[in-house]
């Protein structure tokens, strides 16, 4: 358990950039969490933050952890629910996977819509990229996922394709940020900063011949996984981001730009294994939600766009 709570201390810290404000937030005093924070860099031998009297920052060693410790004690925390629920006899549990990067009011308004079609059906929601998706699937360790597309779904049933249009991520100061709006083509010569491939290597593989077809060849690619991860790697020169709207909220150093319609698009579909029925209906409430065809519906993003289109007759 020690390891376990080194890196809750590590998260409080991480997320705060603050010891006084982690420590409140932990119930702890300041001392023994700055004494732990040092042990666990020296476990690790690394330094984890760049810290004086007046500020706290991640080191890029302290960035890399911060991915693996939210996912680490994520996969605690559900495994400590599931043998409760086991324990318990508790029964009732929809298993639903979907892309670390889905919107917090994307996924409020799917829950709330499934909520009202099965209200007796507990929702076990977890963020897990294409690749663990179907692994989980195919072990029967998953009743759903949200698969990026194109993949190979061989034996599973699919709901609508789930479009949504992309944009890029470039710092506030780019002389590319001056228009509303960029072709792809005007970001030759600039890094891309992508997530890994082996999270979803057909939509990989898709988006980056999607920038090539239309006159954005990256000089370099990096890679990265955590939205504040990739944040850092813009802010550092390293490239513009290709994603949505969502990512650049936080940060008001970099700014969001769409790009020409139906140039850069993500493609996404619901997939769960044949005869599951609350699979299916959660794959149906997801997607009239998704389409505005219900109350708590996303709202159009600041250009006046819905940045999700449902398209049927696919699955």
């Amino acid at each position: 358990m020690e390891p376990l709570r080194a890196l809750r201390y590590f998260l409080a810290v991480a997320e705060e950039l603050h010891f006084g404000r982690a420590a409140d937030r932990l119930g702890i005093a300041q001392p023994p969490l700055s004494q732990r924070i040092k042990r666990l860099e020296r476990d690790l031998g690394a330094k984890l933050f760049d810290r004086d009297s007046r500020h706290v920052e991640l080191t890029e060693a302290g960035q890399v952890l911060l991915a693996e410790a939210r996912d680490l004690t994520a996969r605690w925390d559900r495994m400590v629910a599931l043998v409760g629920a086991a324990g318990s006899g508790e029964l009732g549990a929809l298993r639903a996977g979907v892309p670390p990067e889905m919107p917090g009011r994307v996924l409020a308004g799917i829950l709330t819509a499934f909520a009202r079609e099965r209200p007796g059906i507990r929702v076990e929601l977890q963020e897990l990229t294409t690749t663990e998706q179907l692994r989980l699937l195919t072990d029967g360790q998953l009743d759903i996922g949200l698969l990026h597309q194109p993949v190979d779904v061989r034996g599973l049933e699919l709901g609508p394709v789930i479009s949504t249009p992309l944009g890029v991520v470039l710092p506030r100061d780019s002389p590319l940020a001056a228009s509303a709006e960029l072709d792809p083509a005007a970001l030759a010569g600039q890094g891309l900063v992508l997530f890994p491939r082996a999270s979803a290597p057909g939509y990989y593989d898709a988006l980056l011949r999607a920038c090539w077809d239309h006159g954005f060849r990256p000089s370099a690619v990096h890679h990265a996984r955590n939205p504040e991860f990739v944040l850092g790697m813009v802010l550092a020169g390293h490239g513009v981001a290709v994603a949505e709207g969502t990512v650049a909220q936080k940060e008001p150093r970099v700014v969001w730009r769409p790009v020409t319609p139906g140039s850069l698009v993500r493609h996404l579909r619901f997939a769960w294994p044949p005869g599951n029925a609350d699979a299916r209906t959660f794959a149906e409430a997801a997607s009239a939600n998704l389409r505005g065809d219900t109350a708590d519906a996303p709202a159009a993003d600041p250009a006046g766009l819905r940045p999700w289109t449902v398209v049927y007759g696919e699955g």
